[in-house]
């Protein structure tokens, strides 16, 4: 028998994370970067004491909200590539049932997080605990039971010796890069402090392997077919491309065989915007170029993407009829999709491999790249030069608003910025280097228009789950891994009254981040949706009791936090604000007030939402018609 060690649940656990280690392309690195932690009842007395007593390298950070701290972690690991995380641990019920919706972020995402909620008793002894819920159909059920579904694997410890066994399996999961995603570990409190005589051999250094899965011979065969038979095929680049770290071997597949690149929200990126082959953002919130050249592909070559109804535009966005698709994923399920020929592989590892089958082959695009780029650039550039008017104005939204609605706002906000306009100027006005995050509202499309990089992986939009509230988390997970970069959260007011907690903790700990807050007194996005859909303004301005605009003050929440703020309300103003917010060493917070219906808006996509078949209003009844004419011409499957 070996050696024993006498350790609480907890204290093993935390001396298990610290020699956790991943190899990945010729690299060793420890895996677990820290722990975010809330500490409650249910876990302050036994993970809590663990890592006071010993945390080890773990960087222990104090969030402020269990969903903002867990969705700090969620970038973290999507800016690392998925080959670190950090874990993140919260007390039962309320602290738990915080934490779903993170979780489910991170699934979606496919993302790596540890998560570790406090339980009720194991021995159920003072049962009902505090904050415990009570099923009558099973006294087993507690909160952490909701964190099943949004779970890529899920367990709870009642028993210390359960430990071990559940933590290998965790991490199995979380290294796996065709199915990783958040990993469940709940421990019962009482649990978390009894002890166990441990095996040592346990709390060895243990190394998960990551290694690139190759494309097989007969994959290869039948892609490189498929491609020397089109004519004008298309890459659409999703978010494998970046985990894979495939930037070099894309563009030089791209530039060797002629074909013209399309990004997911994941994807972008990966391959910078200046690229010559680079056509943008594809779908319903891309640029009219990616668009054209779906229409015009007759293949489509789909490289590590989900293809979510944005991507696909609600799978309107292609010629079905003569166009076929190659999925190149490290998921099956994903690889299937669309009725795909499927290379199960990594994104680097097939690219290299099917390059070397393809000497000759050039693809019929040619000089119509440059056209379609150049066409979108000159758009990008209308864009940017949009300036209010008081009589004759037209939004990009168009038809939504009356021109006196506009300028109720333009009154209520002090304003008349438009909302494309200021985001471009940020655009050109940031280093190149610096990263945006985004997630929700209308400004993921504007970004994943508008938004160009000439610096690779500096663009970071979580729209897998399009979780309001996700940015300034994000940009605190986001500067933790990139310490050395200026890192800048895009919310709308929306967004940011969702939450926006992390924003004390990067001034608590030194983590400088800066908030671009797009102000327009509302959800300005769904107001879009239901207008655009024959609905009126409801329930989506922020008006008061007295229905007047709301005009408040943001920049005066981020200086009572500690944070330099700035309100803007010209691009003049802006630039001035985004200068002197990069001298700054604290955070910063730029309140831009900007107009309602000045987001882009249009260029080819389509969106399948739900709209009432029956209404007393006849420009509803039109746009349910209009809805089923473009689904008779979707693809179901």
């Amino acid at each position: 028998m070996g050696r024993k060690i006498r350790l609480t649940t907890a204290q093993a656990l935390v001396k298990f994370l610290n020699q956790q280690y991943i190899y990945a392309d010729g690299e060793e690195t420890p895996f677990v970067e820290g722990i975010f932690a809330v500490f409650g009842h249910g876990n302050v007395l036994g993970i809590g004491q663990a890592l006071e007593q010993d945390a080890g390298h773990l960087k222990v950070i104090q969030g402020k909200n269990e969903q903002g701290m867990a969705h700090a972690a969620i970038a973290f690991s999507k800016e690392k590539r998925r080959r670190k995380i950090f874990a993140v641990t919260s007390s039962s019920g309320p602290g738990s049932a915080n934490v779903v919706t993170a979780a489910a972020t991170a699934l979606a995402n496919q993302l790596p997080v540890l998560f570790l909620p406090g339980d009720t008793y194991a021995t159920r002894q003072p049962d009902p605990v505090l904050q415990q819920i009570e099923q009558e159909y099973s006294i087993a059920v507690t909160t952490n039971d909701a964190l099943k579904p949004v779970s890529r694997y899920w367990d709870r410890i009642t028993r210390p010796e359960q430990l071990m066994s559940s933590l290998l399996r965790a991490f199995e999961v979380m290294t796996d890069p065709a199915r990783c995603g958040p990993a469940t570990i709940c421990i019962c409190q009482d649990t978390e402090g009894e002890a166990y005589d441990y095996d040592e051999e346990f709390f060895r250094k243990r190394v998960h392997y990551v290694d690139r899965l190759q494309p097989s011979e007969r994959e290869l065969q039948a892609a490189a077919e498929l491609i020397k038979n089109s004519r004008r095929p298309l890459i659409i680049a999703g978010g494998g491309v970046r985990y894979s770290a495939a930037r070099e071997e894309l563009m030089a597949f791209s530039s060797a065989f002629g074909i013209p690149i399309a990004e997911t929200q994941a994807g972008k990126s990966a391959v910078e915007s200046t690229f010559s082959n680079n056509l943008g953002g594809m779908g319903l919130t891309g640029t009219l170029a990616a668009n054209k050249a779906a229409r015009e592909a007759d293949l489509i070559i789909g490289i590590g993407t989900r293809y979510t109804d944005f991507t696909t535009s609600s799978k309107t966005a292609f010629d079905f009829e003569r166009t076929p698709f190659l999925n190149i994923n490290v998921s099956r399920l994903h690889a299937y999709k669309l009725d795909a020929l499927q290379v199960v592989a990594d994104a680097r590892a097939a690219l290299s491999a099917l390059h070397a089958l393809l000497d000759g082959y050039r693809s019929e695009f040619g000089t119509r790249i440059s056209e379609l780029k150049q066409e979108w650039s000159a758009e990008r550039e209308r864009l940017a030069g949009i300036r209010f008017e008081r009589t004759g104005f037209e939004p990009e939204v168009k038809g939504h608003f009356s021109q006196e609605q506009l300028n109720e706002y333009a009154d209520a906000l002090g304003t008349e910025l438009t909302q494309t306009a200021a985001l471009l100027a940020a655009n050109e006005a940031l280093d190149p280097e610096s990263i945006i995050v985004g997630a929700a509202g209308s400004l993921p499309g504007d970004l994943q228009r508008a938004w160009e990089t000439s610096v690779p992986d500096t663009y970071h939009v979580e729209y897998g789950y399009s979780c309001m509230g996700y940015e300034i988390s994000g940009a605190l997970g986001v500067k933790l891994a990139q310490p050395d970069r200026e890192v800048y959260a895009a919310a709308g007011d929306g967004s940011f009254l969702m939450l926006h907690s992390e924003l004390v903790t990067a001034i608590q700990y030194g983590h400088k981040i800066n908030v671009l807050l797009f102000d327009n007194s509302g959800f300005g996005c769904i107001n879009n949706l239901q207008m655009g859909n024959g609905g009126g303004s409801y329930g989506c301005e922020f008006r008061d009791s007295g229905g007047r605009i709301m005009n408040i003050d943001y920049a005066r929440i981020a200086e009572g936090y500690g944070a330099k703020a700035y309100r803007v309300n010209t691009l003049d103003g802006l630039r001035e604000a985004l200068a002197d917010a990069k001298r700054q060493n604290v955070s910063t917070l730029i309140e831009i007030k900007v107009l309602p219906k000045t987001m882009t808006d249009g260029y080819g996509g389509w969106w399948n939402v739900g709209v009432a078949e029956v209404s007393e209003r006849e420009s509803i009844r039109q746009a349910h018609e209009s809805r089923m004419q473009k689904l008779s011409e979707a693809k179901t499957y």
